[in-house]
């Protein structure tokens, strides 16, 4: 007789002797099915399974990366690609509109201050803040139909980026990592860069949420460009890497010991695919965020400035196979111009270029047509002055409005030099062909190759998706 001389805590339960033994043909049975149906991620080299291995989708796809530019804070439709001529005819008037929703006390019309003009063979009218970005216009395809649900910043956030206004629900970009993978293990398959601090919501807006924690978006203040405070601990100052590579086979080694004796621990195995991930990072995250080896000629293309810099690493990222990439325009509320609309020349000044420089090189590089550039805020602003307290004489700021707002897209399968849809002559709601914020997550999916309400997790016992039980695929924003 053979006495098992290991110490207690490391033979196997009664229960997984059972398994051993016999009980797991049926999970072998399992894992075949699974495998046929495309349900298992591919294993790595040593057998185990490899959550970040690149898949294909299971409908035919037009993108394979996305690249999201966030102008946080809500920027100003009217302003920027929903022109209103009607508001020059009411200016210093109140509006005749008897439903006009707005979250603080408003007041009467309020021009642009900023001219429209027409750019490309398309005729997309295009103010003139982002008059850069107008020299894409042809690859633009404009929303002017959005709508969310509420006038504040957090639940529009969240419902922008996970697709909920108050649950805890995975993001968009964990989503995407979940189905699809990555196409380059030494780097994180979702980045979520925004310059000096978190935004509103702070790490909700990358979140992997009940998905493995593996998805969740890795988190780069892009305002540094020393790579050592660009990424915490991107490398050890007294290590080797083949010392490394040793002391985290061991690391490996006990906690794959003491995941065998739990059912399923996602914390321990997001634990372990991140000790993973990191020591694979050290090999080319330094130099997939240093742009300084660029010719001169694409550095001058994109500009100075932290804004322009994230833009160029963003290209970097997905010509290395990264597969979500989120920018954010400053970590507080930039484009919440509350007080003083014309400030917004001053912040599309600080990416307009960037941006068009982002679209001439995606397509110089053959990258844009498989990459899905988003860009657009988490709702947009009034056409009539917010009344601010002690600021009446002089206000020309807007309030939130999340009843009709502009978003565009470029790449990766949408029809370019397009407008779709309209907001009402004033530009307060969304009145035709309007489209919800579940509806662009649902047809976004449809460009990466997933039906919305197939493409599921199973959690606490329901079945969980990113439009939750609402959307519809916008066809007509399809090329």
């Amino acid at each position: 007789m053979t006495i098992d001389r290991r110490p207690a805590g490391l033979r196997p339960s009664r229960r997984e002797a059972i398994r051993r033994c016999g009980m797991g043909f049926g999970a072998l049975g399992l894992t075949a099915l699974l495998g046929d149906e495309g349900l298992l991620a591919p294993a790595r080299a040593d057998g185990a399974t490899d959550p970040l291995a690149p898949r294909r989708p299971p409908l035919p796809a037009t993108a394979k990366h996305v690249i999201h530019i966030f102008l946080n804070g809500g920027p100003s439709h009217v302003d920027t690609f929903d022109p209103k001529p009607a508001l020059s005819r009411y200016a210093g008037k109140s509006l005749p509109s008897g439903n006009l929703r707005t979250e603080r006390k408003t007041g009467s019309a309020l021009p642009s201050p900023f001219k429209f003009r027409r750019r490309g063979e398309s005729g997309l009218e295009i103010s003139e803040i982002f008059a850069n970005v107008a020299e894409h216009a042809d690859d633009l395809c404009v929303v002017r139909s959005m709508y969310a649900d509420v006038p504040n910043h957090e639940p529009s956030l969240m419902l922008m980026n996970c697709g909920d206004n108050l649950m805890i629900r995975p993001s968009m970009g964990a989503w995407v990592t979940y189905g699809l993978g990555t196409e380059n293990q030494n780097l994180p398959g979702f980045v979520a860069m925004c310059p000096g601090g978190y935004p509103i919501k702070e790490t909700e807006n990358w979140q992997s949420a009940f998905l493995p924690g593996v998805y969740q978006g890795t988190y780069i203040d892009s305002k540094h460009t020393d790579i050592d405070r660009l990424i915490e601990d991107i490398r050890s100052r007294y290590t080797p890497l083949d010392g490394q590579r040793r002391q985290l086979d061991l690391l490996r080694t006990i906690n794959e010991e003491h995941a065998s004796r739990r059912e399923h621990d996602a914390a321990l195995e997001a634990r372990i695919q991140s000790f993973e991930l990191a020591y694979r990072m050290q090999m080319e995250a330094a130099e997939a965020f240093d742009v300084r080896g660029e010719p001169r000629s694409v550095l001058d293309l994109y500009g100075p400035g932290v804004h322009a810099r994230q833009l160029l690493v963003a290209r970097r990222l997905v010509e290395r196979g990264v597969r979500f990439v989120q920018l954010w325009h400053g970590a507080g509320q930039p484009w919440d111009d509350h007080g003083d609309i014309t400030n917004h020349r001053t912040l599309a000044a600080q990416c307009d270029r960037g941006i068009a420089a982002l679209l001439t090189d995606l397509k110089r590089t053959g990258l844009l047509g498989e990459t899905l550039v988003i860009c657009g805020g988490e709702f947009g602003r009034t056409p009539v002055v917010e009344l601010m307290e002690g600021q009446e004489a002089k206000a020309n700021g807007r309030d939130h409005n999340p009843y009709g707002f502009s978003l565009w897209m470029a790449g990766g399968g949408v029809k370019g030099g397009h407008v779709h849809g309209a907001t009402d002559e004033f530009g307060f709601q969304a009145v035709e062909d309007r489209v919800h914020v579940h509806d662009l997550h649902a047809t976004i999916l449809r460009l990466l190759g997933f039906d919305h309400e197939r493409f599921t997790y199973r959690y606490a016992g329901r079945d969980f998706r990113l439009t939750d039980v609402h959307g519809r695929v916008v066809e007509s924003l399809v090329s």
